[in-house]
C-alpha cells in the first residue's frame, strides 16, 4: 500500500489549484466540516442499507449504491427531487448515454446535520476555486464488495466525471486488498498512486485537469466477504448533466 499524499487544512486549496487534487485526513475533514467522530461513525451505518446497482454492463453483482441530487448556494443545501443520474459517453464509455434511476438516499440520511455539513463544505471549496455561484451536486454512497471474487470501483476505467469538483470520501475498508487510487494529469506525464484507508479521509479532484480511477478489490482471505465503502460527491456549475433535448 502506498500512503496517501496528505495535505493540511491550511494548504489543500493551494494543492487543488496547483496540481488538480488534494488528499485530506479525517481530522482535517472534521475540522473543516464541523462533523464529529461520533456523527460520522453513525452516518457510516447507512452503507449497510444500499441497493443493488442494476445497470452494470459487465454483468457483475459487486456494486450497491444510492443517489441524491442537491443544489448548494450561499451556505445552504437544498435537496432536489428524485432524478436520474446521467453521463455522456465522452465521460463514461461503459455506462454513459443512459438514464440510471438508482435507489434514492433515504430521507433520514438526507436530514442528518453531518451529511449536510459535508455537502455545504464542498460547495465552499468550489466557491473558493471558481467563484461564488450555485452548485448542482450529486451524492453517491457506494459499496463495492468481493462477490464473485473481485469488485471494480471504477469499471469504466480512468475517467473524468464531466463536472467541476469531485470528492471521494473513504467510509470503510473491510477484508479487502487492492483498491488503489490513481490520479493522472489529463494533459501531462505526472501521476500518483496511493490507497485511501482511513475512514472519512477524502480525495478532492479538480475534474478539469486530472483523470482518476481505482483498481479492483479482492478478498484478503479466499472466499471471505469484504467490501470497500465510499461517498462520491460531484459539483457542477451551470446545472446538472442531462441528455440533450
Amino acid at each position: 500500500m502506498f500512503l496517501p499524499p496528505f495535505t493540511t487544512a491550511d494548504h489543500y486549496l493551494t494543492a487543488l489549484r496547483e496540481r488538480g487534487y488534494a488528499v485530506l485526513d479525517a481530522a482535517a475533514v472534521r475540522a473543516l466540516t464541523g462533523a464529529s467522530v461520533a456523527d460520522l461513525q453513525q452516518l457510516a451505518r447507512a452503507w449497510d442499507d444500499l441497493a443493488p446497482d442494476e445497470y452494470l454492463k459487465d454483468g457483475g453483482r459487486y456494486r450497491r449504491r444510492r443517489h441524491a441530487s442537491f443544489k448548494a448556494q450561499g451556505g445552504a443545501v437544498q435537496d432536489v427531487p428524485y432524478r436520474p443520474h446521467w453521463q455522456p459517453l465522452a465521460y463514461n464509455a461503459l455506462h454513459g448515454g443512459m438514464q440510471r434511476w438508482f435507489a434514492p438516499v433515504d430521507a433520514a440520511t438526507l436530514a442528518r446535520p453531518d451529511w449536510r455539513a459535508l455537502l455545504a463544505w464542498l460547495a465552499r471549496v468550489a466557491d473558493a476555486l471558481w467563484g461564488v455561484q450555485p452548485w448542482y451536486g450529486e451524492a453517491h454512497p457506494f459499496r463495492i464488495d468481493t462477490t464473485g471474487g473481485i469488485g471494480r470501483p471504477t469499471p469504466e476505467g480512468a475517467h473524468r466525471d464531466g463536472v467541476d469538483l469531485v470528492a471521494v470520501f473513504m467510509v470503510a475498508r473491510e477484508g479487502v486488498k487492492g483498491g488503489e487510487t490513481r490520479v493522472f494529469e489529463q494533459d501531462g506525464p505526472r501521476g500518483e498512486r496511493f490507497t485511501l484507508d482511513e475512514p472519512w479521509s477524502v480525495l478532492l479532484l479538480d475534474d478539469h485537469g486530472v483523470i482518476h480511477e481505482t483498481t479492483p478489490i479482492q478478498p484478503l482471505a479466499e472466499g471471505a466477504p469484504g467490501h470497500r465503502d465510499t461517498l462520491v460527491v460531484t459539483l457542477r456549475a451551470q446545472g446538472f448533466l442531462e441528455p440533450a433535448a
